[in-house]
């Protein structure tokens, strides 16, 4: 089984979190902020990835940062030398009035474009700007290429839902085993 675990405690944060890459999209989320709560649940639920998280933060902006760090860390953990997997990952992701695009190369260089176009200040009870960053720390925690942006929609709770839910099929793809597979998915033998 490819799983991983994080635990990381800082003077700001603790923070829980198991993935399991063969799961069944099970979510156990307790962050403190229900609107990424929600994600995480969405998250899991299309990536068919097991995501367990627990965090304890002095500051919202702290917990959501250390979240994506720890979650990252224990995706890396549990995909290993990356040997047997597809690597790469892609989707278009509609919801409701807005049209989202994600895709993911797993190959141990972080970067990571993301334009979710949102307008507000706020999606529920978490900043739009804490939304943005979740998904850079996930992207460089994980050490990978992700590039995910909106191409459109009205409403921002929609937007942040469509992008999250392109990057779950994205990794879901990405992180999927590869049976003709011999080795790392590169063409210079490394990753």
């Amino acid at each position: 089984m490819r799983k991983g675990e994080v635990y990381r405690q800082t003077k700001e944060t603790e923070v829980q979190v198991s993935v399991n890459l063969e799961g069944e999209g099970k979510a156990v989320a307790d962050t403190g902020v229900a609107f990424l709560d929600h994600l995480i649940t969405s998250l899991a639920t299309h990536s068919m990835i097991d995501i367990n998280v627990n965090v304890k933060g002095d500051l919202r902006h702290h917990a959501v940062e250390d979240l994506a760090i720890g979650l990252g860390e224990a995706l890396n953990k549990a995909l290993g030398s990356r040997e047997g997997i597809a690597r790469f990952g892609y989707a278009a992701t509609p919801m409701d009035c807005s049209l989202a695009w994600a895709a993911v190369d797993l190959v141990k260089r972080p970067y990571f474009k993301v334009d979710l176009k949102l307008r507000g200040k706020k999606i529920e009870d978490m900043p739009t700007e804490d939304i943005n960053h979740f998904f850079e720390s996930l992207a460089t925690s994980l050490c990978a290429n992700v590039h995910i942006f909106v191409q459109y929609g009205s409403n921002d709770h929609h937007k942040a839902e469509a992008a999250v839910k392109a990057l779950a099929l994205a990794l879901r793809q990405a992180v999927a085993a590869d049976p003709r597979r011999k080795g790392v998915p590169s063409s210079k033998g490394v990753i």
